[in-house]
């Protein structure tokens, strides 16, 4: 065969690797171990793979958006506020409260939620630009978070103590395991 021919018939080395590349992928998803390679795994953070940067970007995404979740419920509890005084109710107090044992539950748990995701905003940002300015937001939001659901609370029940013990808890639990 003339030499031509052989160049001509040839493929070139770029087309043979995109070739290749495509059976290795049919063949990988044909594979035992492909098939039972779960999601979970796949999604998991994988220290080879993932650089950290990319994780710190992640966890504080997913931790505002949490801060902002549970903020939002805290101000606005779910069923709104009694708006006269009929009843034995208050004006302005939680109508959620007048079922004790949830509404306290629900307290406890979302201020929990609040505290923990500001402490990771926090740790996550620490040693950034502005990072004063951001101690100063997250104060604000937590007396806000506070004092609103501190309005909405009625009486000045005994019950309300464990609510602000569930904000301190996260950060006892950061300092004990530092």
């Amino acid at each position: 065969m003339p030499r031509l021919d052989i160049l001509r018939n040839r493929k070139s080395y770029a087309e043979v690797g995109r070739n290749q590349k495509k059976k290795n992928c049919l063949e990988s998803e044909r594979s035992p171990a492909y098939v039972g390679r779960s999601w979970y795994k796949y999604f998991q953070y994988q220290e080879g793979r993932d650089s950290p940067s990319e994780a710190r970007n992640v966890l504080l995404i997913i931790s505002g958006l949490i801060a902002a979740v549970t903020f939002q419920a805290g101000v606005n509890l779910p069923g709104g506020v009694w708006q006269d005084n009929d009843n034995g109710h208050v004006a302005g107090t939680a109508i959620y409260a007048s079922q004790k044992a949830a509404f306290y539950l629900f307290l406890i748990f979302n201020t929990m939620s609040l505290s923990t995701s500001l402490l990771l905003v926090l740790y996550l940002t620490h040693r950034f630009p502005f990072y004063g300015e951001i101690w100063v937001a997250i104060i604000g939001m937590g007396v806000t978070y506070g004092s609103a659901i501190f309005a909405v609370t009625p009486g000045h029940s005994v019950r309300f103590r464990y609510v602000m013990l569930a904000a301190v808890v996260p950060w006892l639990l950061r300092l004990c395991t530092w």
